[in-house]
């Protein structure tokens, strides 16, 4: 009897390993802010956004600690700013460059009693080539197997301006007439050598008479 009770205290503790997972955290994006802030985005220029997310948990923790952030953008030689606050208070500053940028989850782990958020400032400029739109910020929840946490995907596009083609040049050329001319000099050309033989024959019968 008592062995079968161990069984089956083991039977549910491993069980409750395999089903009780950590659950991810929930991004809300809260706020967006352009400079310029004209739409739709003009390829080649400057650009700004700031993003700003709340931290929402969902588990014993504002976010998980082996988790991490990923943020990517569109943007060309970018520039990264990130802030995390707690209570409303800035807690950590992180800069990065290029077109991808990561947070350590410990910077927005927390209690359930704090209030976490972040903001996320890109400058860089719109591609040349970004076709119909530009990803100007994606940023996903990654476990620590570096997988996505479904639902956890936040992403802000825009469109941009596509370049007006200019119709081909029609070019008029002037009035000239170049064969006009070549006929008519072969024309006198041959007036000339007519006249030329007239006038040698003249002048033959002249001296038989």
């Amino acid at each position: 009897m008592k062995l079968k009770a161990i069984v089956i205290i083991l039977f549910l503790t491993i069980s409750a390993g395999f089903f009780i997972m950590p659950a991810g955290a929930t991004l809300v994006l809260t706020d967006t802010v352009l400079a310029p802030v004209t739409v739709p985005l003009t390829p080649l220029s400057a650009q700004e956004v700031v993003v700003k997310v709340a931290v929402l948990p969902s588990g014993a923790t504002t976010f998980q600690r082996e988790h991490s952030l990923q943020m990517q953008t569109g943007l060309s030689a970018a520039l990264w700013n990130i802030q995390v606050f707690e209570n409303g208070i800035a807690a950590a500053t992180q800069a990065a460059s290029g077109d991808a940028a990561f947070v350590n989850g410990y910077l927005l782990s927390y209690g359930t009693n704090h209030d976490v958020s972040f903001v996320v400032t890109v400058k860089g400029t719109v591609p040349a080539t970004a076709g119909p739109e530009v990803l100007l910020l994606k940023i996903m929840e990654l476990d620590n197997s570096g997988s996505v946490v479904p639902g956890s995907v936040i992403s802000v596009s825009r469109p941009v301006a596509m370049p007006t083609v200019n119709p081909p040049e029609t070019v008029s050329g002037g009035e000239t007439t170049p064969a006009t001319t070549r006929a008519g000099g072969f024309c006198a050309a041959v007036a000339l050598m007519s006249c030329g033989a007239f006038l040698v024959v003249h002048a033959a019968n002249r001296k038989k008479k």
